[in-house]
């Protein structure tokens, strides 16, 4: 029965992708983007090719999608696996586009980090050339070639961010559970995730076709220890609570998640590792009535999250709570994640403001 769903699901959205091809060829014929350039050269699938936009009556191509799971990756390559995204740093450093602080700078790291929260970027992208767009330079430039809906999307979205609660998955095996974890996060307004695998050369298996979705609009970080993990979230401010049945856990209804919290959730079949233990600031439980003693570990990091979430609320009056300077920064970063169109676009505004500075012969 679900495989006959699957397939009429794939040949409606067919239909639906063969109509609006023949909508944008239609509309190409009258007019051409930027006029100047062509698609190709501002890093735009050609029409027909299963693109999503809209043309204006101006010309000037409008980048929307239905979905925010089903938009083109950011250097317009092909959908990946979480698999693929998983297996180094470089695949997942890539998809952060504003500069990224580090440790020790800008008041971050040492004896100071406890007097200022965390927040990861700089007000700059680096551009071709070696210029750099501040935030409000790149959403000048994007801004208006996205669609009114989907910049809404982004705002409310990143007014409900935050970075004083995120969650780290050590361990995992699953895909699935991998996946689910980090679409939870990014459904509760958590914008930081941290993977720690205990095997480099066998980081994960199983569930290899699980798509990319959530993770395009989440900060991931990859970590081969978790002491190194550790260290670097405790550096930020945040105190580290792995989930344990020990007698010595917390109930997550007596904690106060207005904290910076890093949560950890192990291994599917072994748990928290003895070394996370170790090294974590506390251990907490979800309190559980039935017969079993233990939640899947998506699902356990579902209540979790969801709980931190709703205990800030009802201490804070809100979850988000990212400056104004840090939701723009945020709102950039957001606006060049959205498609390759978007990373030429401030590409060629850095490169045409470089032009209009040089100063005349």
């Amino acid at each position: 029965m679900s495989a006959c769903k699957t397939l009429t699901r794939t040949s409606l959205c067919s239909l639906g992708s063969t109509f609006r091809i023949n909508q944008e060829s239609v509309c190409s014929l009258s007019f051409r983007p930027f006029h100047s350039l062509t698609s190709r050269e501002w890093g735009m699938k050609p029409f027909g090719l299963s693109s999503r936009r809209s043309i204006s009556s101006r010309g000037a191509v409008l980048i929307e999608t239905a979905d925010l799971a089903d938009e083109e990756s950011s250097d317009n390559v092909s959908r990946e696996t979480v698999e693929q995204l998983l297996a180094n740093r470089d695949d997942v450093a890539r998809f952060m586009k504003m500069e990224r602080r580090s440790l020790g700078k800008d008041g971050y790291g040492g004896g100071s980090v406890l007097q200022k929260r965390w927040f990861p970027y700089l007000d700059k992208f680096e551009c071709e050339g070696g210029s750099y767009l501040s935030s409000g330079e790149v959403l000048e430039a994007i801004e208006p070639h996205i669609m009114d809906l989907r910049k809404e999307r982004f705002r409310n979205v990143v007014s409900n961010r935050s970075y004083s609660v995120c969650l780290v998955v050590e361990g995992l095996s699953d895909f699935g559970n991998v996946s689910a974890a980090f679409r939870s996060a990014d459904a509760l307004g958590l914008q930081s995730v941290h993977v720690v695998s205990w095997d480099s050369s066998k980081r994960y298996k199983d569930n290899r076709h699980v798509s990319m979705g959530a993770e395009k609009w989440l900060d991931i970080e990859l970590w081969n220890s978790t002491r190194e993990c550790f260290d670097i979230l405790k550096s930020r401010g945040y105190r580290v609570a792995t989930t344990h049945l020990g007698k010595d856990a917390v109930s997550i209804y007596d904690m106060d998640w207005s904290l910076p919290t890093a949560i950890v959730v192990g291994n599917e079949n072994r748990g928290i590792s003895d070394e996370a233990l170790e090294l974590s600031d506390l251990h907490c439980s979800i309190p559980m009535n039935g017969m079993v003693d233990s939640f899947n570990v998506s699902v356990a990091a579902g209540i979790l999250m969801h709980h931190a979430v709703c205990d800030r609320i009802a201490r804070l009056g809100r979850h988000g709570d990212l400056t104004k300077e840090e939701s723009k920064i945020l709102l950039a970063e957001f606006f060049l994640r959205h498609s390759g169109s978007a990373i030429s676009i401030a590409h060629e505004y850095a490169r045409r403001r470089r032009t209009l500075l040089q100063p005349k012969l």
